[in-house]
């Protein structure tokens, strides 16, 4: 018999994945979590039944929260990720000699625990010594820590659950006061074929708040529709005027500073969701 995981990106659409087998599957204290063995895709992190990360696509998602942001700042020293337990955006900061210390919140210590044991790739430099991880409440962080970080990244899941009070405005007014002045933020902010007012709201709520507010892309074959979206704040620096011929080089596998400009060109129907009317 055959198993297939299908993740319902709407009531009338999804993407499915064959299973080879599950490797564990719990109710955490605040999600459904599921480590998945996929023929396609390699170990994938599904929670409340969203795809979350794979073995196969997670260097997407991970080098473009973080080093379009990280190269747009001058000289980023203290990184904050709120989410992002797998480790994925921990290992790209880490690139980046310049960083000394990359704080990871993280709201649901078994992500940590189990991206550990599931996905090493992924999660095997949060023992790295400059980087400090609490499982806390990401949303208190950010207001409890002001002038702060050079630099902030929102990796969280789609706005449901712990996650939906990152989506608001007043969580990205605390994330402007945790800033230092020439700081800088990206969240990701869903894909634009099924959640464009979403990205709308995001967009208009970041713009109020911040001097430089972008809308990038990428495409993630495992994420609803592909194309995924990144709504970035910034104090001062903007990052589509970012020298690309002075960009080291990483090793990377999707970003390049070719791409650091091209992910700002938006289709118009993307494009058009950044307009004010």
């Amino acid at each position: 018999m055959e198993l297939w995981f299908t993740e319902k990106q709407t009531a009338t659409h999804g993407i499915t994945s064959k299973i080879s087998k599950t490797l564990h599957s719990e109710q955490t204290e605040f999600q459904k979590l599921d480590m998945i063995e996929t023929d396609q895709f390699g170990t994938m992190l599904v929670l409340d039944g969203m795809v979350m990360t794979t073995d196969v696509d997670e260097f997407v998602y991970h080098e473009m929260v973080t080093h379009v942001p990280l190269f747009t700042h001058p000289n980023p020293k203290k990184v904050l990720v709120v989410g992002g337990g797998d480790g994925g955006a921990i290992r790209e900061v880490l690139k980046h000699p310049s960083v000394e210390k990359a704080v990871l919140v993280e709201i649901d210590g078994k992500v940590i625990e189990y991206s550990k044991q599931y996905l090493p790739n992924i999660a095997g430099k949060l023992d790295d010594p400059r980087v400090e991880v609490q499982v806390d409440d990401g949303f208190m962080h950010i207001h409890n820590h002001k002038n702060e970080y050079d630099v902030i990244m929102v990796d969280s899941t789609e706005p449901v659950g712990p996650a939906a009070k990152l989506f608001e405005k007043g969580f990205y007014q605390g994330i402007y006061d945790a800033l230092t002045e020439e700081g800088i933020f990206v969240a990701q902010s869903d894909n634009p074929w099924f959640h464009g007012d979403l990205i709308k709201k995001v967009f208009a709520d970041v713009q109020d708040i911040f001097p430089v507010t972008r809308l990038y892309t990428c495409n993630i074959p495992t994420y609803p529709s592909g194309m995924w979206t990144f709504t970035l704040g910034s104090k001062k620096h903007d990052p589509v005027e970012v020298d690309i011929t002075k960009i080291p080089e990483l090793d990377t596998k999707y970003y390049t500073p070719e791409l650091h400009r091209a992910a700002f060109v938006l289709p118009k129907f993307v494009k058009d969701l950044t307009e004010k009317k």
